[in-house]
């Protein structure tokens, strides 16, 4: 079992192209033992995105706090926020852009544990 507060739980800036002004957690990992998920936790500033991408599994999401669009392979812009879930299947391109101009959006991601 593991027990950790996202405040206790080290802060890196991603430096994946395409994106802008997010930082990544990892409370819950392969790491720990997690036999099949790993929880992410991202925390996009005002004014940030994360890449236009896709990839080959499916990722959970939920909005812990915040508020922003969902970008999805049409371009169209879904409005998410706290308390927001999403699915976002294998193989479908998607972005998450914070609009806000003084808040954080931030969404923990589930995804398989070999894809953390």
């Amino acid at each position: 079992m593991k027990i950790a507060g996202l405040d206790r739980i080290e802060k890196t800036k991603m430096d994946m192209e395409g994106a802008k002004d997010v930082w990544k957690q990892v409370p819950i990992s392969k790491n720990d033992g997690s036999p099949v998920f790993s929880f992410r936790v991202f925390t996009v500033e005002p004014g940030g995105h994360t890449p236009f991408h896709a990839h080959a599994f499916e990722h959970l999401n939920y909005i812990i706090d915040g508020h922003g669009t969902l970008v999805t392979d049409s371009g169209k812009e879904h409005n998410i926020g706290k308390g927001d879930f999403a699915l976002v299947l294998p193989d479908e391109r998607h972005q998450y852009k914070n609009k806000s101009s003084h808040e954080p959006l931030i969404i923990i991601c589930a995804v398989p544990k070999e894809h953390e």
